[in-house]
């Protein structure tokens, strides 16, 4: 039914990449010595190695050509098998069962950014630098699956970024693949720089929170999390994770055509808006309730608010003990995600805008029955095929949150727990709501049922839900 060849090429190389970037916390271990894991490291790469060597000698061709239902299956297991791989330094090194490591990798491949692993400022820096490498590595492969493979598929709605992607179907494909790639280089370059120069971190702090902040991932090298450093700090957080929540191959088109364009568009114009008012209405909250000085306040709000929103999860004071207001905000924005393009998870601002469209035609209907409406979403027709893209995807998004949810109580996990963790989870944000899984928890005392379940709803969540659901219909598996 699927021809395995190209699928093992391709997996072949997704893993000799993983392997590569593997050789960075190798050399690292072997550099500082004293246990600091080299030859876990070693092992775990040359089995990489060996097993991307492997898929080549079965997959290579010279033409490379998948239908869509490969394409599906191909998607869903290329995070897959990053993940088995890129758990094995958990396992030699930290050991902890597979499940954990499991968690942990895909946990950081999707850029969720939750964790069950606890003393990470005793951690061999090894570790520390390989679970930033994987979420810079899931941040620069989600915006290519959004930008090239979901609007080909029409996976909620986004066909709408259609016209956009259009390049990657002809010759321009790898130079625009370049030129993103080139970006997020460029970018996490310039938040290294600014890390280390403008705040209290370290070079190797400096290093794992850029690379953590532009793939929106939120892993840190300290148990408290951006509570470790500075203002400044914050404040460099707070510019690089906005940053990381607009669409990508909009950046790279007003760079290259020097123009203000990205600033026209209705997500980016929409995830400007989100922001300021909600970090005004929780920043007057924060004061008027004298928990911060105005100042504070601000900058306290606007790093959370944009922590939450854009997905990355980086922990700043517990806002669960900031009261009932701020719960139910954060809440909220847990499943609202930034812009489409960007290394953001969550729901997307796009679906809110198009959603808002169609309610508006409907009231408009309502009152005119007779009228002819359009449907237009930042200067577009929106079809009917879209439109049915995006309510199936909706439906599938929180069915999947509730769904899981109910699972999760089955383990006795408490309501808030098992609510806030399916959110969390499905929106790729990291902590959740509370004292086991908030901003001051994390998930190791999660049984390890509940973690394979969290696994799970983090993956569909990256992969726009339908990507995977579609793979456990028995239609999908008949010729």
């Amino acid at each position: 039914m699927f021809n395995l060849r190209p699928i093992a090429f391709i997996l072949s190389m997704t893993l000799s990449t993983l392997a590569v970037l593997m050789w960075l916390p190798t050399l690292l271990a072997l550099w500082l010595g004293h246990h600091q894991g080299f030859q876990e490291f070693l092992q775990s790469t040359l089995l990489t190695h060996a097993a991307a060597l492997l898929l080549f000698i079965i997959g290579r061709r010279e033409h490379i050509h998948l239908r869509v239902k490969e394409m599906f299956f191909l998607t869903t297991l290329v995070w897959l098998s990053v993940c088995v791989f890129g758990a094995l330094p958990f396992v030699f090194i930290s050991h902890i069962n597979f499940t954990d490591a499991f968690f942990e990798t895909m946990s950081g491949v999707t850029t969720t950014g939750s964790t069950v692993l606890t003393g990470l400022d005793s951690q061999p820096l090894a570790i520390l630098l390989w679970r930033s490498v994987l979420q810079w590595l899931g941040g620069i492969g989600f915006i290519v699956a959004a930008v090239a493979i979901l609007p080909y598929l029409n996976v909620g709605g986004m066909r709408l970024f259609q016209a956009e992607s259009s390049v990657w179907s002809d010759k321009s494909a790898p130079n625009m693949a370049k030129h993103i790639v080139q970006l997020y280089l460029a970018l996490t370059l310039l938040c290294i720089a600014s890390y280390y120069l403008l705040s209290d971190m370290n070079a190797f702090e400096a290093v794992n929170h850029a690379m953590t902040t532009l793939s929106t991932g939120g892993y840190s090298t300290s148990d408290t999390s951006m509570n470790h450093f500075s203002t400044a700090a914050h404040w460099v957080g707070i510019t690089f994770m906005f940053v990381s929540g607009l669409p990508f191959l909009l950046m790279v088109f007003s760079l290259q055509q020097k123009n203000f364009h990205l600033f026209k568009d209705a997500q980016v114009r929409g995830f400007f808006v989100l922001i300021i008012s909600t970090a005004l209405m929780l920043s007057l909250y924060l004061w008027l309730t004298g928990r911060y000085p105005l100042v504070d306040a601000i900058r306290v709000s606007l790093f959370n608010l944009i922590s939450v929103i854009t997905t990355t999860g980086y922990a700043l004071d517990d806002f669960g003990h900031w009261g009932a207001f701020p719960l139910v905000l954060f809440g909220l924005l847990m499943v609202c995600g930034a812009c489409s393009g960007s290394t953001a998870g969550g729901f997307k601002i796009f679906r809110f805008q198009v959603g808002i469209v169609l309610f508006s035609k409907q009231l408009h209907l309502l009152m005119h029955p007779r009228a002819i409406v359009g449907q237009r979403y930042n200067g577009r027709h929106v079809s009917d095929d879209i439109v049915r893209s995006l309510i199936t995807f909706i439906f599938g998004y929180f069915a999947t949150i509730v769904i899981l949810a109910l699972l999760l109580t089955l383990l006795s996990l408490p309501p808030q727990v098992a609510i806030s963790a399916a959110m969390t989870a499905v929106a790729n944000v990291g902590p959740g709501i509370g004292e086991t899984i908030g901003p001051s928890g994390n998930f190791a005392g999660l049984p390890d049922a509940a973690k394979w379940l969290l696994a799970l709803g983090m993956l569909m969540g990256r992969l726009e839900i339908m990507t995977v659901m579609v793979l456990f219909f028995p239609s999908f598996w008949r010729n």
